[in-house]
């Protein structure tokens, strides 16, 4: 059984940046594309951004200029690199694994806060 395991988020002041990573518990085969969504209280999850097998990425335009995802292929993980963070960016991330057999592996979630 795959698990993907996410790093804590936390609170951070808006301004501020944080880093989540995202560690597949064992090798996964095909993998076609990783990637983060998040989901804010009373609305649904939507995609934050996502790195296709080939190294194209694409962001949602809320974060662009802000957030880069990048992986390392030899550790399975995925990472989220956010700076110049807003209140609105607080919600739970997921982490999401999708393969080229249409399987999808998600992480546990976290949660970033961003106040002052």
């Amino acid at each position: 059984q795959v698990q993907l395991v996410e790093s804590e988020g936390g609170l951070v002041q808006p301004g501020g940046s944080l880093r989540l990573s995202c560690a597949a518990s064992t090798s996964i085969f095909s993998i076609y594309a990783m990637g983060w969504y998040r989901q804010a209280p009373g609305k649904q999850r939507e995609l934050v951004a996502r790195m296709i097998s080939d190294g194209t990425t694409n962001y949602a335009d809320s974060v662009k200029g802000r957030f880069t995802i990048s992986r390392d292929n030899a550790k399975n993980t995925v990472y989220l690199q956010m700076n110049s963070l807003k209140p609105e960016d607080t919600a739970v991330y997921y982490c999401n694994y999708y393969t080229n057999l249409g399987i999808d592996y998600w992480g546990q979630g976290t949660q970033v806060t961003v106040s002052s």
